[in-house]
C-alpha cells in the first residue's frame, strides 16, 4: 500500500481484538503514510471503534503489533498512546463546560506544582498552536459560552498541547453545520501542512472524497479494501462498505398535497428551570408531503417532536390535529396522540422507543399494546404478535429475523428498523420522525427512505428531523430550520443548498423572505 517514499506513521500487523464469542477485529493491517488525511470507513459494527480503540490505548490487542513512526510500539493505556504522540477528538467532547479553554487544555497536564507558572507557559504555547495550526480561539473564554465549531478546536488544542502527530477524530461534523465543517477542514489541511497524520472516521462518504488523501474500508471487523481517495468514488466505497451495489440517491416525484392535516401556532415551551426551549414556532403540515426541519443538534427541535407528540406539554400556543384543538389548558398526552392517528420515532430509540430487556415480538407492539389486534379475551394474544413481528422482520429485513430475540441484541439498526416499522405499519395521518437513519448501516438506510417515500404517497405527512443535511435534502419536499428554538426560515427543497441551510442554521442568513414573511 506505500509507496516507500513517505515515511509511515502508523503501521499495523495482523491486529485482532474478540470480545467474548464476538471477534471484533480479524488480522487487520493497515499502513497510514505521515502528513496525509487518511479515511477510515465502515458499517455499524464493522469494527472502526475497536480499531480506533487499540491505537488510543482503550483496549489492547489480543494479538499483533503496532509500530509508530517506524518503531515497534506497545499501547496498554491512553497515556502509552499520548507519550507515543497520539491523540483523539472524540465525537462527543470531552470538556469541563464550567473551566475556560485554557483550563481545559491544561487538565491532565498541569506543569507542575507551580500552577501560574504552567498557565503562563501554556498561554504562549497555545498562542503558538492557534498560530501554527489557523486554531483561533479565546483562552480566558468559558467553554460552555462557545459555539460546538470552536470547542471542538479546544479539543484538537488539547491533543497538540500534548504533542500529537497524529491525531484521531471520531465522527467530527456530527454536530457541526456545513460552513463549521467546512472550516474544520480547512484546519485538517493545515495540520496536514505541518506534518501531522490525521485519521477520520466518519460515515459520511462526501467528506471522504473531499478532505482525504486515501481511505481504507472495514467490513465485519476486517480490513476489505485500501485506495487512494483520488482513484475511488461514493459508490465504489458503498458497495466495498456492504459487501453489494448500493443506491445512494433517493427515488421520489414531486410530492402531491392534498389538504392540510396539521397547524402549529406559536409554539412555546419553557423547560423545569425556566429556559424557553421553543419560541412561538408557527407551521402547517399538509398531507401527502415531507417537511423536514434542519438544525444543529440541540436548537428545538427535539422538544418540538416531544410537543407534538404529547410527551411534553405546551407553555402556550396550539396544535390543531384530527379535529382536536390542543393547547396547555387542553393538553393531549402521547396514548392520546397516537390514538389520534400520529405515529413518533423517537430520536433516541434506547430511551424512548424500545424496551431492551423484551424480545422483539414485545417491543415491536409498544404504545399499541391495548389495541384489539394483540389481545385476546383476557391475556395478549402472543400467536398474533408473532405472526404479526415476523411479517415486519421479512418486510424491513431485520436481521436475524428472531421475533424472540432480546432487542438488546440487536444491532442498532436493526433495532432502528424495528421502531419504524412498529411506528410506520399503523397507518398514521402523520408520522412523526427523528434521526430515521441514526446509526443505522449505509445498505439499510436505503430501505428506510424508500419506505418514508411510499407512505408520502399514499396521502400520509411526515415531518422529518435529521442532523443529516444530504437526508433533509433528498427526502424533504419543504424545509424549515430552527435556530435556538426558533424556525428562522422556510424554503422548497428544490430551492435548498448546503450553505445556504448552513448559513441560515446559524442564523446568519441574509437572503430573501421565506413563505412565512420571516428572513430566512
Amino acid at each position: 500500500m506505500n509507496d516507500n517514499k513517505t515515511p509511515l506513521a502508523i503501521e499495523l500487523r495482523d491486529i485482532s481484538k474478540r470480545f467474548g464469542a464476538v471477534q471484533a477485529n480479524k488480522d487487520i493491517c493497515l499502513q497510514v503514510p505521515t502528513g496525509t488525511i487518511h479515511g477510515i470507513i465502515g458499517e455499524n459494527g464493522a469494527g472502526k471503534s475497536t480499531l480506533m480503540s487499540i491505537i488510543y490505548g482503550f483496549y489492547e490487542a489480543d494479538t499483533g503489533e503496532i509500530e509508530i513512526g517506524g518503531k515497534k510500539t506497545h499501547i496498554r493505556t491512553s497515556e502509552d498512546a499520548i507519550q507515543a504522540g497520539i491523540g483523539m477528538v472524540h465525537q462527543h467532547f470531552m470538556l469541563v463546560e464550567n473551566f475556560t479553554v485554557l483550563e481545559n487544555v491544561m487538565l491532565g497536564a498541569e506543569g507542575g506544582a507551580l500552577l501560574r507558572q504552567g498557565k503562563d507557559d501554556a498561554r504562549l504555547e497555545l498562542k503558538r498552536l492557534a498560530s501554527e495550526y489557523s486554531l483561533d480561539v479565546d483562552v480566558d473564554a468559558i467553554v460552555e459560552e462557545l459555539p460546538v465549531g470552536l470547542q471542538q478546536r479546544v479539543e484538537i488544542l488539547k491533543a497538540l498541547y500534548r504533542g500529537a502527530k497524529i491525531l484521531i477524530l471520531d465522527e467530527p461534523t456530527g454536530v457541526l453545520t456545513p460552513q463549521e465543517a467546512d472550516h474544520l477542514f480547512v484546519i485538517l489541511k493545515s495540520l496536514k501542512e505541518q506534518g501531522v497524520t490525521v485519521l477520520l472516521i466518519t460515515h459520511k462518504l462526501r467528506e471522504i472524497m473531499a478532505s482525504t488523501d486515501n481511505v481504507s474500508v472495514m467490513r465485519q471487523g476486517q480490513m476489505v479494501a485500501h485506495r487512494e481517495t483520488k482513484n475511488t468514488d461514493k459508490e465504489e466505497l458503498a458497495e466495498l462498505m456492504v459487501g453489494k451495489k448500493v443506491r445512494l440517491k433517493v427515488d421520489k416525484d414531486d410530492a402531491k398535497p392534498t389538504g392540510l392535516v396539521l397547524s402549529a401556532k406559536k409554539l412555546s415551551l419553557v423547560d423545569s428551570q425556566g429556559v424557553k426551549r421553543l419560541k412561538d414556532v408557527s407551521f402547517e403540515l399538509n398531507a401527502g408531503e415531507i417537511v423536514g426541519i434542519a438544525g444543529v443538534s440541540g436548537n428545538g427541535q427535539s422538544e418540538l417532536l416531544n410537543v407534538l407528540s404529547g410527551i411534553s406539554s405546551l407553555s402556550s400556543g396550539e396544535i390543531q390535529f384530527a379535529g382536536e384543538t390542543i393547547t396547555a389548558a387542553n393538553p393531549k398526552n402521547a396514548s392520546q396522540m397516537r390514538d389520534l392517528k400520529m405515529a413518533h420515532v423517537p430520536e433516541d430509540r434506547h430511551k424512548m422507543g424500545l424496551v431492551t430487556g423484551f424480545e422483539a415480538y414485545e417491543a415491536a407492539i409498544l404504545g399499541y399494546h391495548n389495541s384489539s389486534a394483540y389481545n385476546g379475551s383476557i391475556l395478549l394474544n402472543r400467536k398474533a404478535m408473532l405472526s404479526e413481528c415476523e411479517e415486519r422482520m421479512a418486510k424491513w429485513d431485520v436481521r436475524p429475523p428472531n421475533p424472540h430475540l432480546k432487542t438488546a441484541n440487536f444491532s442498532g439498526g436493526n433495532q432502528q428498523k424495528i421502531v419504524i416499522a412498529r411506528e410506520v405499519e399503523q397507518n398514521p395521518e402523520v408520522l412523526l420522525i427523528g434521526q430515521p437513519t441514526r446509526g443505522v448501516d449505509i445498505g439499510a438506510i436505503e430501505n428506510i427512505h424508500e419506505e418514508i417515500v411510499k407512505l408520502r404517497d399514499s396521502g400520509k405527512a411526515i415531518l422529518l428531523v435529521s442532523v443529516e443535511l444530504d437526508e433533509i435534502m433528498a427526502l424533504s419536499d419543504r424545509i424549515l430550520v430552527m435556530f435556538d428554538g426558533a424556525v428562522v426560515g422556510e424554503l422548497p427543497a428544490s430551492d435548498a443548498d448546503e450553505r445556504t441551510l448552513g448559513l441560515m442554521m446559524a442564523n446568519a442568513y441574509n437572503g430573501p423572505l421565506s413563505k412565512t414573511g420571516d428572513k430566512a
